[in-house]
């Protein structure tokens, strides 16, 4: 009978359990792997602060359960559980009951409102995608309001903005919203002086897991920049619905407060009869094994201790316990002895809005640009584990070619995007061209004489014909550079017939790519490398100048429109997933 296995929950941590159990397992296991979520998608937390201030659409964040376990046999079940039953080996919901075998517990965390008065009447957490929504929406209705009300105090409150928390998710955010207020208070007609932006934070300084040098960049960018208020040592003492009160007795007159201070683990770990550690997470062992032997827990529900130091809620950990749980399960399942979880966490990248970012990874302070690059790079490498080229394509579109907040400089104009049916003309005119140049070259016989020569003594380039009636190629002119000249005599003109056929073959290549809209990305990006070595060796001629700019041009994915691309990529990118999840190419695969 076969071994169930249940993982509850789809965030981070549960997500890579049941990818890291459906990857290693062998037939012989004889597993039943099921995922159960309340949602039937899976949230990019990390990536919330984008939605709320309108950098990104919603649906951005949140990645269908489906997409990312199509090509696999894990089972995916939408229910809320209300109860665990560890003695039985059951979790129940309103009108379900689930036997397990083994039990991956990864039911994540929710916000931590510490029992400040009105907190979690009043305060906008930022916690779920609908959560991003719901502040976006506000804010966009604080601004209506603001600038339909003569009364000067009600507009004082409804434009101020406030952060509670000096977090990576409350620096982001407050980043964020302070990057889309310009074109807010263009919108709305509103001077930017009156909109108040204040971060709190009850701690003397924010980002406190970051290196002082890190921290006062982040802390300079956001006040001198952003104009944002930094309050530090400002603990709230109680949320009003149109103010915050702080222990110092100060009062912020606010319709506002993001909170973004602290989690805990899920509730759903209150009722459950196991060691619990701070913040109501579940001490585990170092194989991540609660109590019951038959249970883990991973990602933030857990309390997973290493080298003397509680794993922290961050992405990287959920990953790693999520991956070492699903292992121990297949060594308990084998009969095998479990291996001990060593966690590494590389390292941490906090984003403050498009345009600036820190990051230490490894120890290593990056540089700004770097910083920034490094957060698009591990978003791409998540996203590409969990969903393949697909997702991959997705965020780069939202993040670079569908933002929604103020561009910068070029981003106004890379960014805006056309229909690639009118590169169709183009794209048949220069596949045609190219042809031609191949077909011309093959009746000239590039296949069976050698025709590429260097420079005459007269200096005369490109075809010429010798003093003996021979036809020739003169690849070398006055103004190749000398490094490509070296290339050519050593290795090109010796070996000609070679380069001949590759010349040839390739242009009729291009040819047929462009005109039948196939790999055309890729035919661009090699129409462009010949056109580079004719520039270096021959020089371009008044008839071919244009073969630049339009390779260019396919670029921008001109087979999508007309072509086998169409077709051809999505299937392309179905099979590589299918591979990676499956060892084996399914060579009729629609889905």
């Amino acid at each position: 009978m076969a071994h169930k296995v249940l993982i509850l929950g789809a965030g981070y941590a549960g997500i890579e359990a049941a990818l890291t159990l459906h990857k290693k397992k062998r037939k012989k296991d004889d597993i039943e792997i099921t995922i159960i979520d309340k949602n039937p998608y899976h949230t990019l937390l990390t990536e919330l602060h984008e939605v709320a201030g309108n950098r990104i659409t919603e649906d951005a964040v949140i990645v269908p359960l489906k997409d990312i376990f199509a090509y696999t046999d894990v089972k995916i079940v939408k229910d809320e559980i209300k109860n665990i039953d560890l003695e039985n080996n059951k979790l129940i919901s309103d009108t379900n009951e689930y036997q397990y075998d083994y039990l991956i517990f990864a039911v994540g965390s929710e916000p931590n409102y510490y029992g400040i008065p009105g907190m979690e009447e009043y305060a906008f957490p930022l916690w779920s995608f609908k959560d991003a929504v719901a502040i976006r929406e506000h804010i966009k209705d604080c601004f209506d309001k603001a600038s339909r009300t003569t009364d000067p105090e009600t507009r004082k409150t409804l434009l101020t903005f406030v952060v509670g928390g000096g977090g990576f998710t409350g620096v982001e955010t407050i980043g964020e919203i302070a990057h889309w207020v310009k074109s807010l208070c263009r919108e709305y007609n509103i001077k930017r002086e009156e909109v108040d932006l204040k971060l709190i934070e009850a701690l003397p300084k924010i980002l406190s897991n970051l290196k002082d040098k890190n921290i006062n960049k982040a802390m300079k960018y956001l006040t001198n920049t952003l104009k944002v208020d930094v309050l530090l040592n400002s603990a709230i003492s109680k949320l009003n619905e149109d103010s915050v009160e702080l222990k110092d007795g100060r009062k912020i007159p606010t319709k506002t407060l993001i909170w973004t201070a602290g989690v805990r683990a899920c509730c759903l770990n209150d009722n459950l009869s196991l060691e619990k550690g701070r913040a109501c997470r579940i001490k585990v062992d170092k194989y991540a094994a609660t109590q019951f032997k038959n249970v883990y827990a991973v990602g933030d529900a857990s309390c997973f201790e290493y080298n003397g130091h509680t794993l922290p809620a961050l992405v990287e950990a959920a990953l790693q316990t999520g991956k070492g749980a699903a292992l121990n399960v297949l060594n308990d399942i084998r009969g095998k002895e479990r291996e001990e979880i060593k966690p590494k966490l590389h390292g941490v990248m906090v984003s403050v809005g498009s345009f600036f970012a820190v990051a230490e990874i490894m120890g290593v302070l990056l540089p700004r640009f770097l910083a920034i690059l490094m957060k698009y790079l591990v978003n791409i490498h998540y996203l590409f584990g969990i969903g393949g080229f697909e997702l991959v394509f997705k965020y780069i579109r939202h993040e670079f070619f569908q933002k929604k907040q103020d561009k910068f400089l070029l981003e106004k104009h890379y960014s805006v995007t056309s229909p690639t049916f009118w590169l169709v003309p183009l794209r048949l005119f220069l596949g045609y061209s190219w042809l031609m140049e191949g077909l011309n070259k093959l009746k000239e016989g590039w296949l069976s004489t050698p025709m590429l020569a260097g420079m005459a003594v007269d200096g005369q380039t490109s075809a010429s014909v010798t003093e003996t009636g021979e036809k020739v190629f003169r690849i070398i002119s006055s103004h190749t550079p000398s490094w490509y000249a070296f290339i050519a005599e050593k290795l090109v003109i010796p070996n000609a017939l070679f380069f001949q056929w590759l010349i040839v073959l390739a242009e009729i290549g291009l040819g047929i790519a462009f005109i039948s809209g196939t790999f055309t990305f890729l035919a661009g990006l090699g129409a462009l490398a010949l056109n580079i070595n004719f520039l270096l060796s021959t020089g371009l001629y008044e008839t071919s100048w244009w073969f630049i700019p339009a390779a260019i041009c396919m670029l921008a994915g001109a087979g999508r429109s007309f072509g086998v691309d169409y077709y051809l990529i999505p299937y392309l990118m179905r099979q590589w997933r299918y591979f990676v999840r499956n060892q084996k190419i399914k060579l009729f695969l629609f889905r």
